[in-house]
């Protein structure tokens, strides 16, 4: 037991830097590990020939190598899609930026309407009022007109019956006959 503790102490023990040995511990150099291993290869190994050793690592291969097809396969797929994607996107963009270039000048359009529909509106407005002030300014001079006529008439209607007497009213149509017969006589040659 106390080599074996020894030989643990002397794992902690490291020869000083520069020098140089051959090393006769066997836990240190783990032979005894080494030649375990080897040995449990070769028992179990002798149930495996080489050829199938190399079927199963040729089988792996081509699992692996199928595994890697497989995914450039699915890589080029995705780039494909990815670069049919961003083709895509790009003609989205131009659409969009020609629908809102399209809808800018739709607005500027429909302003420019609207302002002109607005001024021939408000200039109608203004014809309305001018033609609605003219009639109403001839409205009053007709309404003055005949106002300042009849108040003319009554006048000389009442002149008239305050200076005509029977016998004037007789000359006056006697006169007015008398015209009238000198106008039917021209009238007949």
């Amino acid at each position: 037991m106390k080599n074996v503790t020894d030989s643990f102490a002397s794992l902690g023990h490291w020869p000083f830097a520069g020098s140089f040995g051959f090393n006769t511990d066997i836990l240190a150099t783990n032979p005894i590990n080494l030649s375990v291993v080897l040995g449990v290869l070769i028992f179990f190994g002798k149930g495996v020939c080489a050829s199938c050793l190399s079927d199963l690592l040729d089988n792996r291969k081509q699992k692996i190598l199928n595994t890697i097809r497989n995914s450039e396969e699915l890589r080029e797929g995705a780039v494909q899609q990815l670069e049919k994607a961003r083709a895509r996107l790009r003609k989205m963009e131009i659409e969009a930026d020609q629908f809102r270039m399209n809808g800018y000048s739709e607005i500027e359009r429909e302003k420019l309407n609207l302002i002109n529909s607005t001024y021939k509106t408000l200039e109608q407005l203004e014809n309305y009022k001018n033609e609605t002030i003219q009639f109403e300014q001839q409205r009053a001079i007709n309404q003055v007109r005949q106002r300042v006529f009849q108040q003319a008439l009554q006048g000389a209607l009442g002149t008239l019956n305050r200076c005509l007497n029977n016998e004037l009213h007789l000359r006056t149509i006697s006169a007015n006959i008398g015209m009238l017969g000198a106008v039917k006589e021209i009238t007949d040659y």
